[in-house]
């Protein structure tokens, strides 16, 4: 059993490091306070090969692992949220599921551009009135021909009006044998004729990141553009959110290292009755909850990621690592407002965003409600993972390379 990081890791983690310290942190705030995304941010993560660090070379990526990624996501996460989301939805749900379950054709056309940051992906599942609830779906698609017309809308969609292409996931049977079967997946081109979409402004976290909607007007999409077969839209859906979760769970542990390293940072400097609060026991019981959970959510997650390195389901391990990390990075950055005192409910420190970003991440990529009942179906022995069509592909560090 070796912890350790390879060279390739360390690599990785200094360079988004670097990137998001040195050329994110000074404008972040900002940004912030605007309520605008930095424009410079995700051509230059595409630049540096960030958006494609996990796939391999022949598809345009960087040819790096799954542990990979979720340095890329802690480090990222670190800075600031709305860069980690741009993760999961472009990586994680986007490209991460054409390349684990479109033909060879949709990889040239679709993954390759995405994988080289030429192009931008998200994940487009939930609509007004539906979340938790996947087989609730009413956005439609029938088929016609070589095509499919699609109509419906999505919402609360990371990077709706910044993205080229959705993956999105919609009703295509209205009489199904089981609900999970009435569901297709598709990846729409979002410049073609009758697609609108638009951003939800005055949200609570993540304001420096586009969030919006996506309405589909008789938009016809071809038939080449289906992911899987019909039916299986339920399943790829699914295993879209076990990588997008796995992406949650590494950026929320970078997180609460933010809120660790800030209060850590605080706490040495400011005086109270006559010494340094770091002094104070109530002061160490804060920062010592904040050190563990960093520890505990790092280690959940890099096992996730050794699983899928290994092409092993690993639902209840990313389900544990996404539980556990958001819960705790809404706690640690709720302590390091305490620590900070009254300074901390001032956008004076960082810690005030980070408990308004750390509070989506319990909702969105399944909220701690679901995720506790997936922990329980496999405790309990009502959950077991069933072989997919599509196994995941397991890393092959000279393979990958190609």
């Amino acid at each position: 059993m070796d912890f350790s990081l390879s060279n390739e890791h360390l690599m990785v983690q200094k360079m988004v490091r670097d990137f998001a310290q040195k050329e994110v942190a000074p404008v972040i705030k900002e940004y912030d306070r605007k309520q605008e995304p930095i424009p410079f941010v995700l051509p230059r993560m595409g630049e540096l090969g960030i958006l494609g660090i996990s796939f391999p070379v022949r598809y345009g990526g960087q040819g790096m692992d799954y542990v990979s990624l979720g340095l890329a996501c802690e480090e990222l996460e670190a800075v600031d949220t709305t860069m980690r989301v741009a993760m999961s939805v472009h990586v994680g749900l986007c490209a991460g599921t054409l390349f684990h379950w479109g033909t060879e054709a949709q990889k040239q056309e679709f993954l390759v551009p995405l994988a080289q940051g030429k192009k931008l992906g998200c994940g487009a599942f939930t609509e007004p009135g539906m979340g938790s609830d996947v087989t609730a779906m009413r956005a439609a698609a029938k088929r016609d021909g070589n095509q499919y017309i699609l109509n419906g809308e999505k919402m609360w969609i990371s990077l709706a009006s910044k993205a080229d292409y959705a993956l999105i996931t919609v009703k295509t049977d209205p009489n199904p044998k089981k609900p999970s079967e009435a569901l297709s997946t598709f990846i729409v081109d979002l410049t073609s004729p009758g697609v609108t979409r638009g951003d939800i402004h005055g949200k609570l976290g993540v304001r420096a990141g586009s969030t919006g909607w996506i309405n589909f007007q008789d938009v016809r999409v071809p038939a080449a553009n289906r992911i899987g077969a019909e039916g299986e839209g339920f399943k790829i859906t699914m295993s879209a959110f076990d990588r997008g979760r796995y992406t949650v769970a590494s950026g929320a542990t970078g997180l609460i290292r933010a809120a660790l390293e800030a209060s850590v940072k605080y706490a040495k400097e400011r005086a109270a009755f006559g010494k340094p609060i770091a002094e104070h026991q109530l002061i160490q019981e804060k920062i010592a909850r904040m050190a563990q959970d960093y520890e505990i959510a790092r280690l959940l997650y890099l096992r996730a990621g050794w699983m899928q390195n290994e092409g092993k389901r690993c639902t209840r391990e990313i389900s544990f690592a996404k539980k556990f990390a958001t819960e705790a990075s809404f706690k640690a950055a709720d302590d390091a407002i305490q620590v900070h005192g009254a300074y901390g409910f001032s956008d004076e420190f960082d810690v005030e965003r980070y408990l308004r970003n750390a509070r989506g991440a319990v909702i969105y990529e399944g909220s701690s409600e679901i995720q506790t009942l997936i922990q329980a179906g496999y405790a309990l022995g009502q959950r077991e993972d069933k072989p997919l069509r599509c196994e995941q592909p397991a890393y092959d560090a000279e393979e990958w390379q190609k």
